[in-house]
């Protein structure tokens, strides 16, 4: 039976109970085909994994099922499925997990343009389990300027002027799974713009170039693709109307963005589960690691609480996309920022809290922090991300006349009054103040300053983020989750946070940029209720000795 959403929508994909089959079953991965020897020698020699991804595509496990549609052979997962899986992966392996994740990539243009005969022909052929698919959109002089291309598709027609073909030139750069893909779903220019087609390995003047050397996500395949008088039946044109390219890939953004952040989320979270074990075990000065706030309050709880809070944020979006809500690109592209950002972090603290192990190679963190820089750049910098997130959260509180963050400090200021120590009301606060300040930024035409859209961004992914983690743990604390007095710990620290940096992004916005004076600041600080937001950092202390307790089990 699929599963309900609280207001009895249906929701699509898989139910809890076969969603946790397929994650158990890339648990096991972990004990037979990717094990800790084989992911650091891939890693080590660069080795893209190609039998092993194959036979994970195979009969005997078939990932790829999971996003396919039933009509096609497949599963037909719906977000918080691919979600899961994503997030399991990367704990495995990034690098593998982005080999696995391009396949999804590349099927995405079909899945959300195709015509029902090239469903059944692409779509049916990833589900057979022998197809590795490429998603080939970017270029060097474009980046994630998808509008920018230069990759060119030339109609070909017959003696009656039909178009039977298209003639591509150009060249595709960074293109994951590039050099091994059996075919590439490509974003080329048509006379009516931007414009999906599937072209197939060995298609003549189709080149795959040499794989890149990274940085990280080592185990990956990173290839430029070359194509020189590229012919290609139009019935592989995507859908089959040309100039649909761009919309079908604006489809598609608030989903993918949200699979990079799931991504994200399990790279940090297998770094901290390396960590947090090591702590128990590493003798310092006579006590544990684990006995120490230098370690635990610092390196440790904060990483845990902002990546609890990415996962309560991810879970929320996917459940929207799963009961059919559109135009979440904003939602995934908050997902992708917060989450990858706080996973970078994470990642690089895991090193410190080894030490000197945490810089060798065989304790995996080195290599998982290598790795999971990348979750921060590919599909849309976070640069990128605090631009869309800036600029359209600023819109749409200037449309509303403030009512979109009004219903969210309603929505927190009534769980307040159900649940009184769970920071809803804090939060409420903070939300009120980014509303000030986002009316700060318009008034003043600070908008056109990017630096203070980026602030604008990070508060306004804080606070969103902030209110799922309150919503999951309101419902954790009403239905007797026995998860519930940790999450509440965690959801009072991350609502600190959050409000600590509104107080502090909204007075550097509004005095950095001198919009406000020296001496209106404390009127300014009054109209954000600042002294309330910093105040509320009261009692954190005691929540990180709390937390501290729940982590290590002290």
């Amino acid at each position: 039976m699929a599963a309900q959403n609280d207001t009895g929508v249906e929701l699509q994909g898989l139910d809890d109970e076969s969603r946790q089959m397929v994650v158990e079953t890339i648990q096991q991965l972990r004990k037979k085909l990717l094990t800790q020897e084989k992911i650091l020698e891939y890693d080590k020699k660069e080795i893209f994994p190609e039998e092993t991804i194959r036979e994970m595509l195979g009969p005997e496990i078939g990932l790829q099922l999971l996003f396919i549609p039933e009509d096609y052979g497949g599963m037909g997962g719906g977000a918080r499925d691919c979600c899961a899986v994503t997030r399991e992966m990367a704990k495995i392996c990034l690098g593998v997990g982005t080999a696995f994740f391009a396949i999804q990539l590349g099927a995405d243009p079909l899945l959300v343009g195709a015509t029902d005969e090239q469903k059944a022909k692409w779509l049916g052929a990833i589900a057979e389990g022998n197809t590795l698919v490429a998603y080939a959109v970017t270029e060097a002089g474009a980046g994630s300027n998808l509008a920018a291309l230069k990759t060119k598709a030339e109609p070909l027609a017959d003696a009656n002027g039909n178009v039977t073909a298209y003639k591509i030139n150009g060249t595709k750069q960074f293109i994951s799974n590039g050099g091994y893909a059996d075919f590439v779903t490509l974003l080329a220019n048509t006379p009516e713009g931007p414009t999906f087609f599937v072209v197939e390995k060995g298609t003549d003047g189709f080149e795959l170039g040499k794989g890149e050397e990274k940085h990280g996500i080592r185990a990956s395949n990173t290839s430029p693709l070359t194509l020189t008088d590229v012919v290609v039946p139009v019935d592989n044109l995507i859908g089959g109307e040309p100039g649909k390219g761009l919309k079908q890939a604006n489809q598609v953004f608030g989903y993918t963005r949200l699979m990079v952040a799931a991504m994200g989320l399990g790279a940090g979270e297998a770094a901290l589960a390396i960590a947090i074990p090591y702590a128990r075990e590493r003798i310092q000065f006579g006590t544990p690691l684990s006995e120490k706030q230098g370690y635990t309050h610092k390196l440790i709880v904060p990483n845990v609480v902002r990546l609890a809070a990415a996962a309560a944020y991810i879970d929320e979006i996917g459940h929207r996309l799963d009961a059919g809500e559109k135009d979440l690109q904003v939602e995934g592209s908050i997902a992708k920022l917060f989450t990858t950002e706080s996973a970078n972090i994470a990642c690089d603290n895991a090193i410190q809290a080894l030490g000197g192990y945490g810089y060798i190679n065989e304790y995996e963190v080195e290599k998982i922090k290598r790795d999971v820089k990348i979750t921060c750049i590919y599909e849309g910098t976070s640069e990128i991300q605090q631009n869309i997130v800036s600029t359209f959260r600023w819109k749409i509180t200037r449309k509303s006349k403030g009512a979109f963050y009004g219903d969210i400090a309603a929505e927190l200021e009534a769980l307040q009054a159900e649940l009184t120590d769970i920071g809803a009301g804090t939060l409420a606060t903070a939300t009120k103040a980014l509303n000030h300040l986002i009316d700060v930024i318009h008034n003043n035409r600070l908008s056109r300053q990017q630096y203070a859209m980026f602030m604008l961004a990070d508060a306004v992914a804080h606070v969103e983020v902030g209110a799922a983690f309150v919503r999951q743990t309101a419902a954790a604390v009403n239905s007797d989750d026995a998860r519930s007095e940790k999450l509440k710990v965690m959801t009072r620290l991350f609502v600190r946070e959050v409000a600590q940096l509104v107080a502090a992004n909204a007075t550097r916005v509004a005095l950095g940029s001198g919009v406000v004076s020296a001496e209106a600041a404390e009127e300014f600080k009054s109209a954000i209720a600042y002294n309330d937001l910093v105040g509320s950092v009261q009692g954190a202390m005691a929540d990180m000795d709390a937390l501290a307790d729940f982590i290590f089990e002290r």
